[in-house]
């Protein structure tokens, strides 16, 4: 299979689970007691085995890719600590409630269950490798400074429930598993594998019944469509000028101006669902945004 027709399975993938949570709310099967199990399900179980399942992948850095590996470690963390801070700046017109989600997804892209596969088509294992560690920091963020971005409480607060949260704890348990020369038992490592493996069916579903209630026009939200200039035109054509002006490795480089390309990452609404915050509408830009990165990523890649 090509790289054009994966990346469009992939995309109408996520479409097709999120109409039928749309189908289920609508009927009736999801109700809104369900539609909040399902997010507090994959905040405190799901993504913690997932993001544990991640520290436990295709992870080498020895040897001759030592020097990029640290490569894409410390680029990541820079395009993380860039997004904290400017995040604000392209969306300071916009109400909190917007901008927080806005900030939220431009420091988090659904660069895993569509970046992945993606980079893997183009890139092969290396690539793969490159994106693995990539995702190191942008985990440390997502579950700190993004976290924060729905929690209401004063920093010394947040920072005592960001240590105790579920996925911070995961990140910790990921490292020490990556970095230290212990494997867990089989059947320990089947099911966090199981249960990880739920991530895409289950977020999607939850995002779907959270549209259930939206209008197409909605859908069409000006602030939503400018945030998808950023997300999915300017952020990577920025990330490119600055790593070609830099000369960092070319395929370094590729890998991650696409992942700087992918859309709003679905933790968005299952994060804004769990905290109180307007998930619909973080469900809205999830959905605009992955339907635009249908055009868009392609053209990217021509780009590259």
């Amino acid at each position: 299979m090509d790289f054009f027709t994966q990346m469009i399975h992939l995309q109408f993938t996520l479409f097709l689970l999120i109409l039928i949570g749309i189908f289920l709310k609508r009927k009736g099967i999801i109700s809104d007691a369900g539609q909040k199990t399902l997010s507090d399900l994959t905040v405190n179980i799901i993504l913690p085995c997932n993001i544990i399942e991640s520290f436990l992948g295709e992870i080498d850095i020895s040897g001759e890719f030592f020097k990029n590996c640290v490569g894409a470690f410390i680029v990541s963390l820079a395009i993380q600590i860039f997004s904290i801070l400017v995040g604000k700046f392209f969306f300071w017109k916009f109400d909190s409630g917007k901008k927080n989600i806005f900030t939220y997804g431009l420091i988090v892209s659904n660069s895993s269950f569509i970046g992945l596969p993606i980079i893997n088509s183009l890139y092969g294992s290396l690539g793969v490798l490159y994106t693995s560690i990539f995702q190191i920091p942008v985990r440390v963020t997502m579950w700190s400074s993004g976290l924060a971005l729905f929690t209401d409480v004063d920093r010394k607060e947040a920072y005592k429930k960001l240590v105790k949260h579920p996925c911070i704890i995961a990140i910790v348990i990921g490292i020490v598993l990556m970095v230290c020369p212990f494997e867990l038992p089989v059947f320990v490592d089947n099911t966090m594998a199981s249960i990880s493996k739920c991530m895409v069916p289950i977020s999607m579903l939850a995002i779907g019944s959270m549209l259930a209630n939206s209008k197409v026009k909605q859908l069409l939200d000006p602030s939503v469509l400018y945030y998808c200039l950023i997300r999915l035109v300017v952020y990577p054509l920025l990330t490119l000028a600055a790593l070609r002006g830099l000369q960092v490795d070319r395929m370094l480089a590729d890998v991650t101006v696409l992942l700087t390309g992918m859309p709003m990452a679905g933790t968005t609404a299952i994060l804004a669902d769990k905290y109180g915050r307007n998930s619909e509408f973080a469900s809205q830009t999830i959905f605009v945004s992955t339907l635009l990165s249908i055009v868009t990523l392609p053209l990217l890649s021509l780009l590259l």
